[in-house]
C-alpha cells in the first residue's frame, strides 16, 4: 500500500484482532511507548474490542502496535532496519537464501504482511508452527562509523575511549516484544512519517516450520559484522616467540597452506560466495548454509552459526583451531604432533622421554614393581621412568597448561578410580576390614595418583635449540590449585553403597563400581550373586524362607512388630535411593543380655557392613561421631552398641539428625561447613531402653525377651549358630532380600498409605513391601509407646490423676501439687518440684497431649495469675468421636 492508506485505528485495530493478535496502543509523542499504564498482562491475555474502543475511539492521536509471541497465535517479526536495507543487507541476504535452498521459503515471507518503517526498513512477520517463538534477538548488527556518531554518542566515547557504538542491522521481535504497525504515524515516529503496508497484510501471514525459521535465522546471523573475541582453543595465538633458525611451527604452517573445502570436508560444503565470503551449508546438503568464511581478508575465520556441530557457535576459528577440534577434540598439542606427522612445520624433532618400565601399578597413590617384568638371571632389578603407552602424556613447562590439561583429562574420563563431591576430588578405598571409606584428596594424594596415572613432562631446549622432554611430577602449589576450585569434570559420587540398591526409576544397580545413573559406588560387602531376568514365584518363596523361615525364625520378638519392624531395617539400604526423606532410628532393645541384639546386628553388618561407634558423653561429640560416619565412612548403617543399661536416648543432635535428609556440620581441621546426604540406616543397641518424649516418635522399636535364665545357654535354632551361618550364606541372604524386593518392584511397587510424620513415604513404602510379602506388625505398636518413654508415661499418669481427683475447673499450681503430690512429675534426683517449677514445666507442655490427656493455661486476671485445668480429647484415644 501506499502512504494514502486509511488512518483509522479502530479500525486497524479490529483488522488485528480478526487475525488473531494482541493489539496494543502507542504514545503519539514519539517514544513509541504504551499509551498504558501496563502492557504486562497482555503479553498472556489478548486485548478486547471494548479496549480497542477505550484506546482509539474518537479520532485520538497516537499509535497502533501488535504484541508478538504466544499471545497472538505464535507471531513473531523479522526485522530489517532502513541502514541494512539501504546498506543492500537484504538484497544480500536474499541472495544467500536462494542459494542455499531457502528461496521459497524466503519468498513467502516476503509476500506475507511486510511493513516499510519510518526509518525506511522492512519489518516481516511469520507464524512459527513447532516451537514456541523465542525471546526478542539481535540477529546482525556493525560497529557504528565515526561519521554516524550522535552528540551523544561522541560525548560517551570522549568520557570512555573504547566504548563500542553498535548499529543493529536485522532483529526480531519474539516472544515478550512488540512491534508498531501501519497506520501509525503523524508524532508517534520521531521522524513524523508513517508506517506503509508493502505487502500482504495480517490475514496473510505465512505459517512457517520452526526449523525452517531457525534456519532463516541463521542466515541473517551470518551478516552480524561486530568483531567476536577469540579464544586460545579456537584461534591460537599468532604472536609466539619465532623459533630458532626461523623455523615454522606446524600449526603456522597448516595455516598458511591448508584450504577451509580440505579441513571442513564432510562436515560442512561451500553453498554461495558472495564477495570475499563463502557461505557454507550441512555436507549431506541439508537446507541453509551454517557457517560463514573470509568475511575479513586480513583475518580469514571461519563463523559457525548453528549450534548442533561440533564448533562453539559465533566463535572465530582459525585453519588451525578447526582442524585441532574436529581431528583431535581441540587439543592442540595432539594436533600439532599430528600435523608434523603430515610434513607440516620446521621445527627440530623433539627428544622424547626415554622408555623404562612403570614401578608399579596404581593402589594408593604410590609407585612399585611391574609384575610383567622379571630381571634376567644374575641381573639387579632396576627402577627407571617409563612413559607407558596406555597412559596420557602431559606437558606441563607451562603451569597452567599444566593445569588445564589435567581437568581436560578430568572431563575426557581418563583419570580412573576419581570422583568429587562437594568438598573436592576423593577416591573410594577398602579399610584393613573390608570396609569401604571415602577419602578426601589433600595436595600430595592428588599429586601422588596423577605421578601413577599421567605422563607429565616439562620440555627444555638445549644449546642448539632443540625441544627435550623431561620427566616431572605436577608441582604441589598446581595441585592445591586443582584442589581450591569450586568444581572439577569428574563424576560425582554421592554415596556408597554395599549390596544391590534400587534407582530412583525402579531398576537395579548390580555391577561393582560407580554407577553413573545415580552417583553411587558399589563396593559390595559379600560377592554379588547372578540374578535370574525374572523372579518367579519359586524363587520369592524361597527367598521368604531363607529371610523369614530361617535366619528371623528363632529370634524372641516381643510381638509381631518387632520382627516387622527388624525386616524394614533390614530391606532399607536396598530401597534407599528409591525414596526421599529420612527414616527413623532402629531401636534394639531386650530384657536381658544374651537375647539376640548383637546377632541381629551381626545380620545387618554382614549383609551391608555396619559403622560401630560408642554412644557418646554429650551432644558436641555425639555431633563429631555422626558427622565422621557420614564424611568418610561408606558403611550404608551406622550402630550406636551397647547403650548403658536403662539408657534414655535423650537428645536435640540425635532430633535433628533423624528428622533431616542433609547433615551440616564443619569437618575437623578445615574452616568450611559442608552439607552431606543423610542416607545411612540408624541404629541403637542396648537393654532396657527407652527415649524421651522427643524422640519417641523418631524411633522403631525392635524389642526382644528370651524369658529365661541364661538365655545365651539356648540352642536347637533353625540355622545352627548364626555367626558362622552368616560366614559362609551371606551373599545368599543378600540376594533373598534382594530378591523380596524384586517381586515387590515387579508387582508395581505396591504401597500402603501410612502417616508417620517425617517418615510417611519410608513407611508407605515399607508398610506396602512388607504387606507384600505377608509380615504382620508393621508400624503396630504405636499404642505401646507409653511403656518405651519415661516422660509421656509419667506425665499422662499425673494428667489422668489430676483430672480424677481435681475435676476440670481452672486452679493454680499450688493446689495441683497439694491435690495429687504422689504423681507430680519428679525432678531428676527424684524430689517433688516447687510450684514455680512445676509451673514452668506446664508453660511448657500447654496444649499438648499426653494419651488423651492435654494441661490448658486460663489467666485470672482479677487475681493476676495463671490457672490451670484438664481437658480431655473426644475421642478419648479410641480414634471415635465420643458424642
Amino acid at each position: 500500500m501506499s502512504d494514502e492508506q486509511t488512518t483509522d485505528l479502530r479500525a486497524a485495530a479490529a483488522e488485528l484482532h480478526a487475525a488473531g493478535l494482541c493489539v496494543l496502543p502507542i504514545k503519539a509523542d514519539g517514544s513509541k511507548g504504551p499509551a498504558v499504564r501496563s502492557w504486562t498482562p497482555f503479553k498472556s491475555e489478548r486485548s478486547t474490542p471494548a479496549d480497542h474502543d477505550a484506546w482509539f475511539g474518537g479520532g485520538r492521536p497516537g499509535g497502533i502496535a501488535v504484541i508478538y509471541g504466544g499471545v497472538s497465535g505464535a507471531i513473531e517479526m523479522l526485522e530489517f532496519e532502513g541502514l541494512a536495507v539501504r546498506e543492500g543487507v537484504l538484497d544480500e541476504v536474499t541472495e544467500v537464501m536462494d542459494a542455499s535452498g531457502l528461496g521459497d521459503v524466503w519468498a513467502t515471507i516476503r509476500n506475507g504482511w511486510a511493513t516499510e518503517s519510518p526509518s525506511g526498513g522492512i519489518h516481516y512477520r511469520v507464524r512459527v508452527d513447532g516451537a514456541p517463538v523465542p525471546p526478542n534477538v539481535k540477529l546482525a548488527s556493525r560497529l557504528a562509523r565515526e561519521e554516524e556518531y550522535t552528540a551523544e554518542e561522541r560525548q560517551r566515547v570522549a568520557e570512555k575511549p573504547g566504548t563500542r557504538i553498535v548499529r543493529v542491522l536485522v532483529e526480531t521481535r519474539g516472544e515478550g516484544g512488540y512491534g508498531l504497525v501501519e497506520p501509525s504515524g503523524g508524532t508517534v515516529h520521531a521522524s513524523g512519517r508513517p508506517y506503509l503496508r508493502i505487502a500482504g497484510g495480517p490475514g496473510t501471514i505465512p505459517t512457517i516450520p520452526a526449523d525452517e525459521m531457525a534456519a532463516v535465522r541463521s542466515v541473517c546471523r551470518m551478516f552480524d559484522a561486530l568483531p567476536k573475541a577469540e579464544t586460545p582453543k579456537s584461534a591460537p595465538k599468532s604472536n609466539r616467540p619465532p623459533l630458532p633458525g626461523g623455523g615454522l611451527r606446524p600449526g603456522e604452517d597448516f595455516e598458511q597452506r591448508a584450504s577451509w573445502a580440505e579441513i571442513l570436508d564432510g562436515v560442512f560444503r561451500p553453498i554461495r560466495s558472495v564477495g570475499g565470503t563463502t557461505y557454507w551449508g550441512w555436507a549431506d546438503g541439508a537446507r541453509g548454509p551454517k557457517a560463514t568464511t573470509g568475511r575479513d581478508q586480513a583475518a580469514d575465520r571461519l563463523y559457525v552459526f548453528t549450534t548442533s556441530s561440533e564448533f562453539q557457535a559465533e566463535v572465530p576459528y582459525t585453519k588451525f583451531g578447526a582442524y585441532a577440534l574436529l581431528k583431535h577434540g581441540s587439543d592442540h598439542k595432539a594436533a600439532a604432533a599430528e600435523l608434523r606427522r603430515r610434513g607440516f612445520g620446521s621445527e627440530p624433532e623433539r627428544r622424547r622421554l626415554t622408555p623404562a618400565r612403570p614401578v608399579e601399578a596404581w593402589s594408593d597413590g604410590s609407585a612399585a614393581l611391574d609384575p610383567a617384568y622379571e630381571p634376567e638371571e644374575g641381573e639387579a632389578p632396576e627402577r627407571h621412568l617409563q612413559a607407558v603407552p596406555s597412559r596420557p602424556e602431559l606437558d606441563i613447562t607451562n603451569e597452567a597448561d599444566g593445569i588445564d590439561g589435567i581437568l581436560a583429562l578430568m572431563a575426557a574420563g581418563r583419570l580412573p578410580d576419581l570422583y568429587k563431591r562437594s568438598t573436592g576430588p576423593c577416591w573410594v578405598h577398602k579399610d584393613d576390614l573390608g570396609d569401604p571409606v571415602v577419602h578426601q584428596l589433600a595436595t600430595d594424594n592428588l599429586r601422588a595418583y596423577l605421578a601413577d596415572h599421567v605422563t607429565t613432562y616439562t620440555v627444555k631446549r638445549d644449546a642448539e635449540g632443540v625441544p627435550t622432554e623431561a620427566r616431572e611430577l605436577l608441582m604441589p602449589k598446581s595441585c592445591g590449585t586443582l584442589l581450591g576450585r569450586k568444581d572439577w569434570p569428574l563424576p560425582p559420587l554421592r554415596g556408597i553403597i554395599t549390596s544391590p540398591v534400587v534407582r530412583p526409576d525402579g531398576t537395579l544397580v548390580t555391577a561393582p563400581g560407580y554407577d553413573p545413573a545415580t552417583g553411587l559406588f558399589l563396593a559390595p560387602r559379600v560377592p554379588v550373586r547372578r540374578l535370574q531376568p525374572t523372579v518367579t514365584t519359586e524363587s520369592l518363596d524361597r527367598a521368604k524362607e531363607i529371610v523369614l523361615g530361617q535366619v528371623l525364625a528363632d529370634f524372641p520378638w516381643v510381638a509381631a512388630s518387632d520382627r516387622a519392624h527388624f525386616m524394614a531395617a533390614l530391606l532399607t539400604p536396598i530401597l534407599r535411593p528409591f525414596f526421599h526423606g529420612p527414616t527413623p532410628m532402629t531401636v534394639i532393645t531386650a530384657t536381658a543380655p544374651g537375647s539376640g541384639k548383637s546377632l541381629l546386628k551381626d545380620l545387618l553388618a554382614h549383609c551391608y557392613g555396619v559403622a560401630d561407634t560408642a554412644w557418646p558423653e554429650n551432644d558436641t561429640e555425639l555431633r563429631k561421631s555422626i558427622t565422621t560416619q557420614l564424611y568418610t565412612t561408606g558403611s550404608p548403617v551406622v550402630a550406636f552398641d551397647n547403650l548403658p543399661n536403662g539408657y534414655i536416648l535423650r537428645s536435640s543432635v540425635l532430633s535433628a539428625l533423624l528428622t533431616g535428609e542433609t547433615w551440616g556440620d564443619r569437618i575437623l581441621g578445615a574452616t568450611g561447613k559442608v552439607t552431606m546426604r543423610n542416607d545411612r540406616v540408624w541404629v541403637a543397641t542396648g537393654n532396657g531402653l527407652r527415649t524421651s518424649a522427643d524422640n519417641g516418635r523418631r524411633v522403631m522399636w525392635v524389642r526382644l525377651d528370651p524369658d529365661c535364665p541364661n538365655p545365651d545357654q539356648r540352642d536347637g535354632f533353625t540355622v545352627g549358630d548364626l555367626r558362622p551361618w552368616l560366614r559362609g550364606n551371606a551373599s545368599t541372604l543378600v540376594a533373598a532380600l534382594v530378591t523380596l524386593v524384586r517381586s515387590w518392584l515387579a508387582a508395581g511397587a505396591p504401597r500402603i498409605r501410612t502417616r508417620k510424620g517425617d517418615y510417611s513415604e519410608w513407611a508407605t513404602l515399607m508398610a506396602g513391601l512388607l504387606g507384600y510379602l505377608d509380615v504382620h506388625g508393621f508400624n503396630a505398636d504405636q499404642g505401646n509407646a507409653l511403656d518405651q518413654d519415661d516422660e509421656l508415661a509419667e506425665w499422662t499418669a499425673f494428667l489422668e490423676m489430676w483430672d480424677e481427683q481435681l475435676g476440670r475447673d481452672p486452679v493454680p499450681v499450688g493446689k495441683v501439687v497439694a491435690g495429687v503430690p504422689d504423681h507430680v512429675p519428679r525432678l531428676r534426683d527424684g524430689e517433688a518440684p516447687s510450684g514455680k517449677q512445676l509451673g514452668l514445666w506446664l508453660k511448657s507442655r500447654a496444649g499438648r497431649y499426653f494419651g488423651s490427656h492435654k494441661v490448658v493455661r486460663v489467666y485470672d486476671s482479677h487475681k493476676k495469675q495463671n490457672l490451670w485445668r484438664v481437658e480431655v480429647h473426644a475421642d478419648r484415644g479410641t480414634g471415635t468421636h465420643e458424642a
